[in-house]
């Protein structure tokens, strides 16, 4: 698809056509009445925005079943990211490749992050250890974090924190389920009592009333 019009965008993102248009000024993106705008270019431009449009090195610390399986994870060079180090305590780790990149010891942490110009990194240790790493991270120059452990990270103005917490994704999974469980027994009870009702109404006379049994 070369192009796009603002119509069928509006449609997909589930917005006003004509704030949609608007939006994309700032971008500095106008479409062609008629032909809509070209998709290559938009995509661009977006990506750009985003800063999507050039390499940003990243830096793994705790490459144990969370870490690597982030580390073997193939989006993030489609997205503009690079796994430029993976980083691990254990001793016994380090030389192990993991997803094609040795994994190095947390003593060259400073030296991998400065020597990669690494401005991004990614906490995925057990809680512990989470806010010690983070506190190496900072002060070796990254601005900004990717936290999967499960505590809250502490950082001074200026660092930006994203924290990733599974269980309560989860929480939240179970809070839709028991609500479409209690929309469901509540449907149920209404069924039973319509059902009721309808039984009682087919049991009585034109009147209302319940007819007499009649002699035989």
């Amino acid at each position: 698809m070369p192009t796009v019009s603002s119509e069928e965008l509006a449609v997909a993102a589930g917005v006003n056509s004509a704030k949609l248009r608007k939006d994309f000024s700032y971008l500095g993106s106008y479409g062609t009445r008629g032909v809509g705008y070209d998709v290559e270019y938009l995509v661009y431009q977006i990506s750009r925005e985003l800063g999507l449009t050039q390499d940003w090195p990243v830096v793994i610390v705790g490459i144990g079943n969370l870490g690597a399986a982030l580390a073997n994870y193939g989006g993030f060079a489609s997205r503009g990211f690079r796994v430029a180090a993976l980083i691990d305590a254990d001793p016994a780790m380090a030389g192990k490749p993991v997803a094609g990149i040795p994994v190095q010891h947390t003593d060259e942490l400073e030296s991998i992050i400065r020597d990669n110009g690494v401005s991004i990194g990614v906490i995925a240790t057990p809680a512990g250890a989470a806010q010690q790493v983070c506190d190496r991270l900072v002060a070796a120059g990254v601005t900004s974090i990717l936290n999967f452990a499960p505590t809250v990270l502490s950082v001074p103005d200026g660092v930006d924190v994203r924290k990733v917490d599974l269980s309560i994704e989860l929480q939240i999974l179970a809070f839709h389920e028991q609500r479409k469980a209690g929309e469901e027994a509540t449907a149920g009870a209404a069924a039973v009592q319509a059902a009721a009702r309808e039984e009682t109404s087919t049991d009585q006379g034109p009147d209302g009333d319940v007819p007499a049994v009649m002699p035989a």
